[in-house]
């Protein structure tokens, strides 16, 4: 399939003998991670949970569909949500990016916290990317990057202020919001399609539940003894015939090269936030400001649910008022 070589680059940055494994490259979408399945899964130990239904809001205009990119001729999708009332400046605004594993997963499952952020003053994103099943990393880096330089192509249509961007990930989505937060300004991660002349820097990084090193001791991802991993599907190595390639895309690795806050939001499933504590180690030596706040007993999807859907917009909504009244 024409899109397999264009993302055989990761190859001229990480040596290895090996040929990458093209196997999950299946050209069909990964439908196994979707709200519902997730609901069934987190219910068996939460019954009481619920999931977080669309909410139209008055005070947001929605505008669905528009293509942001289209490498190879793939058309990009976002879904953008934005206060309706003017603001002179222009609003701050939050990309979303799904999770699912790099591999599954859809951009409508934040579209409820997408209007919520919007009625609390966001201009707010949800964005697709291209998955594991079409298109090997860095892919998908290249397709969240182009997004960001879509909204700032964009600003004055949506009213926002371009200085002010948050960018907002869950799971492998939070994986990716923190990987591209922190390799702002290094090229060979940027992408050469799309929106060309506008900047892929974020000033805020909100990770949920996202890992911050595939190669750290806490990770746990990369066994592939009973089944081929999420991380293994999306880099076409193993950990051990490419570990370099492993450690290179891990946040953790250019957690130097960030300056954007960034906020924390877990789980009580430890190894989802592989790595965390050391990159806050890094940012407090560079006198970048993060935080951290522990869902104490929730399961690795709790934003999609109620109880904990309503405090994690609080959350970021408090995050990024703060970060962004400073600027």
């Amino acid at each position: 399939m024409k899109f397999y070589s264009v993302f055989l680059l990761s190859l001229l940055y990480i040596p290895c003998s090996l040929a990458q494994n093209t196997k999950g490259l299946t050209g069909q979408p990964d439908t196994s991670y979707t709200t519902f399945s997730a609901y069934r899964s987190t219910s068996k130990q939460h019954p009481n949970i619920k999931i977080v239904g669309e909410k139209k809001f008055s005070s947001v205009k929605e505008s669905r569909g528009l293509t942001y990119c289209n490498p190879g001729k793939r058309d990009l999708k976002v879904d953008v949500f934005q206060p309706k009332a003017w603001k002179s400046g222009g609003y701050p605004a939050v990309l979303i990016v799904h999770g699912g594993g790099w591999r599954s997963g859809n951009r409508t499952q934040h579209i409820p916290l997408a209007q919520h952020l919007a009625a609390a003053g966001f201009t707010s994103f949800t964005v697709e990317y291209r998955l594991s099943t079409e298109a090997l990393y860095p892919a998908a880096v290249h397709d969240v990057k182009a997004a960001i330089r879509w909204v700032r192509a964009n600003a004055r249509r949506f009213n926002i202020d371009s200085s002010q961007i948050a960018i907002l990930g869950f799971s492998a989505g939070g994986e990716l919001a923190a990987f591209v937060g922190t390799t702002s300004g290094i090229s060979r991660f940027e992408g050469g399609e799309c929106s060309k002349g506008h900047s892929s820097d974020v000033q805020a990084i909100v990770d949920i539940d996202g890992t911050l090193s595939f190669v750290h001791p806490e990770s746990g991802e990369g066994d592939d003894r009973k089944s081929t991993s999420a991380a293994s599907y999306w880099f076409g190595y193993s950990k051990a015939e490419n570990p370099e390639l492993w450690k290179d895309a891990s946040p953790l690795t250019h957690a130097g090269n960030n300056k954007a806050p960034v906020l924390f939001l877990n789980s009580s499933v430890d190894r989802m936030h592989a790595g965390r504590d050391d990159f806050r180690k890094v940012l407090d030596g560079n006198g970048v400001y993060s935080e951290v706040f522990t869902f104490e007993g929730a399961p690795h999807s709790f934003c999609l649910f109620e109880p904990w859907f309503t405090p994690t917009v609080d959350h970021i909504a408090r995050f990024l008022n703060g970060v962004f009244s400073k600027k």
